[in-house]
Order: structure tokens, then sequence, then C-alpha cells
């Protein structure tokens, strides 16, 4: 059986090697490290999956936001990563951890504007993730245009660069 607690219940140390095993210790200067850098998880969405006492699975969600060429400015929420044990992937218990996050993301109000990157096929047949809104975003770093993916009402189908979300309080 997996329970799911809050990633804060976890040993940070824990978090940090379950990634490694899961990305590779090279995962650091990816886009997406590089578009959270220096924010925290947002913790009401942000999981890990127990089993038997040990850490088998986590999801993260970070406060980020676009800053539109017009000036504008759009709270998102990034979804990721999503680590899963090597030896435990392929079996759901990714997608468990998704369903999680955007679960706490409906009850919390936090649902409206949320992004990630990923497969547009399978973030997009299980939750509704396209990249229709997404051709005019800029990221620091590069990113395959298909694989940046967003989904909510509130998401900006606007030209602009994607960075932390600065002074965030959720």
């Amino acid at each position: 059986m997996t329970d799911f607690v809050p990633i804060n219940a976890v040993d940070p140390a824990a978090v940090e090697a379950l990634l490694d095993r899961a990305f590779g210790r090279d995962r650091h200067g990816r886009t997406a490290y590089r578009l959270r850098e220096g924010m925290d998880p947002i913790a009401e969405l942000s999981f890990a999956a127990i089993e038997d006492g040990a850490l088998v699975g986590t999801i993260q969600c970070w406060p980020i936001a676009l800053r539109g060429d017009d000036g504008s400015l759009h709270p998102l929420v990034l979804v990721g990563p999503v680590a899963v044990e090597p030896s435990r992937q392929r079996g759901g218990l990714g997608k468990e951890l998704v369903h999680q996050a955007l679960d706490a993301a409906l009850e919390l109000d936090l649902d409206s504007a949320m992004m990630l990157i990923g497969d547009p096929e399978y973030y997009g047949r299980f939750w509704g993730f396209s990249a229709a809104a997404t051709a005019g975003w800029r990221l620091p770093g590069p990113v395959e245009a298909h694989r940046l993916l967003a989904r909510g009402p509130n998401v900006p189908a606007i030209a602009g660069e994607l960075g932390p979300r600065v002074g965030a309080v959720v």
C-alpha cells in the first residue's frame, strides 16, 4: 500500500537522492531547474509516496510567472518534477502522484493556470495539458516547443518570459 504524505514530512536528502536516481546527477542544468531557481516548492501541492517506510516517489509544484512582452504578469504553477524509484517506474505511481498534486490544486483553487515540461501524449491524455497556448513562451534554457504544456482557464496565450514568481506566497 502506498501512502501519500506532504513532501515536507520526508528527509530532503532522501528526496534529492531519489531525484538523482530518477533523473541523474546532472539534472540541475536542465531548463526546468533554471526556471524555478531560488524558489521553494508549494508545500500544499508537493507530495511523497511512501511504501513500507521507504520513499518511492515524489512530486513538487512551484510558483512561477509569465512576464508578458506587453508588461503583464501571469502567475502559474509549474508541475514537476515527478520522480519515481527506477525499479517502480511504469507501474502507475507517477500518475498517482500527479493526481495527488492536481487534486490538491483544485481543492485550493490553484488549478487555473498550470504548466509543465513533459510528454504531450501522456500529460494531454490524462490531464488535458497541451501546447496550444505556449508557442510564445520563452524559458531560461532550451526546451522542445511541443513539450511546453499548460492547462487551465487562466493560461495566457501571449508572448513572454517564464521565470520564478518573486515574492510568491501560496
